[in-house]
């Protein structure tokens, strides 16, 4: 067995509340099996973040007169707060759009490109 896993989930959309559903079908079962790697000697990290961008967001953030960055900071608390409550056990909970991310991101997206790999084409 290997010595080392990341362990991710989907990533929960910034804009609801965390339900039942969420966790039972997709977070609980990573936290398990990172507990699970962990206890036998596996360096295992459970690493998620919140999905911070999308229309509905923004359509929802403009209802509630708050910034798109007022409103995923309020969710990406409250998601956390909520995988607490359950004992989800993140290693890492962060943010799409943190600055990190983003630099992250983009450096992969200019690699692929300036490789052949993203190009225009007409279907």
């Amino acid at each position: 067995m290997n010595n080392k896993a990341i362990i991710t989930s989907a990533l929960p959309y910034a804009n609801g509340e965390i339900h039942l559903g969420h966790v039972a079908s997709t977070y609980l079962p990573a936290d398990v099996t990172t507990r699970f790697l962990k206890m036998n000697g596996v360096e295992a990290y459970y690493v998620c973040a919140s999905d911070d961008f999308g229309t509905p967001i923004l359509i929802a953030a403009e209802k509630e007169k708050k910034t798109t960055q007022e409103y995923v900071a309020h969710w990406n608390k409250r998601d956390y707060e909520d995988f607490s409550a359950f004992d989800i056990g993140f290693d890492l909970f962060y943010r799409t759009s943190s600055p990190e991310n983003i630099s992250f991101v983009r450096n992969v997206y200019d690699t692929l490109k300036k490789n052949g790999h993203i190009y225009e084409s007409e279907i």
